[in-house]
């Protein structure tokens, strides 16, 4: 089981910290659609697309960097507890913590792939006067979603491993 437990870590993990790298670099595309903008405005009419883009960019460079980030233990944390307590019952602590996550990210896949459904079926768009498909930003919610869930459950497999005093690196 132990065996299996660590393949699943690192592949995920190899997974998350490819695709984490590769979403690092919409900045940048974001950065020149800002930059785009703002001297369309200054030049000629400004451009009705550029902030709604930037917006989806956003998004996507979010989601698609959660699990990288959860993956290098980069996310927000409240320790004024956690710093001081022993390795172990912080394990403890994570275990708990960490199914209260996948329930949640469990939900919030549902709620995304119903989402999409409905932006597929119904060719959703947006109420801008850009009016651009919705079924692309919703698509790539659903694989964020879906990848920080996937760490997650990596990070579950790292807790139980560390318990039973055999971690995996």
């Amino acid at each position: 089981m132990l065996k299996a437990m660590r393949l699943y870590v690192r592949q995920v993990e190899r997974m998350n910290r490819f695709i984490g790298r590769c979403s690092m670099y919409l900045i940048f595309v974001i950065l020149a659609v800002l930059l785009y903008s703002s001297f369309s405005k200054a030049l000629f009419d400004p451009s009705s697309w550029t902030l709604e883009m930037a917006q989806f960019l956003m998004v996507a460079y979010f989601l698609l960097g959660g699990a990288y980030s959860m993956q290098l233990d980069d996310h927000v944390r409240m320790d004024l507890l956690y710093s001081h307590w022993k390795p172990r019952t912080r394990t403890i602590v994570d275990l708990l913590t960490v199914g209260f996550l996948i329930f949640y990210l469990v939900l919030l896949l549902y709620g995304g792939i119903s989402s999409t459904q409905y932006a597929l079926e119904y060719d959703e768009t947006s109420y801008s006067s850009w009016s651009p498909r919705m079924a692309p930003i919703k698509i790539i919610m659903v694989i964020g979603i879906a990848l920080m869930l996937l760490q997650t459950i990596a990070m579950l497999f790292r807790d139980i491993a560390m318990l039973r005093g055999e971690p995996i690196e």
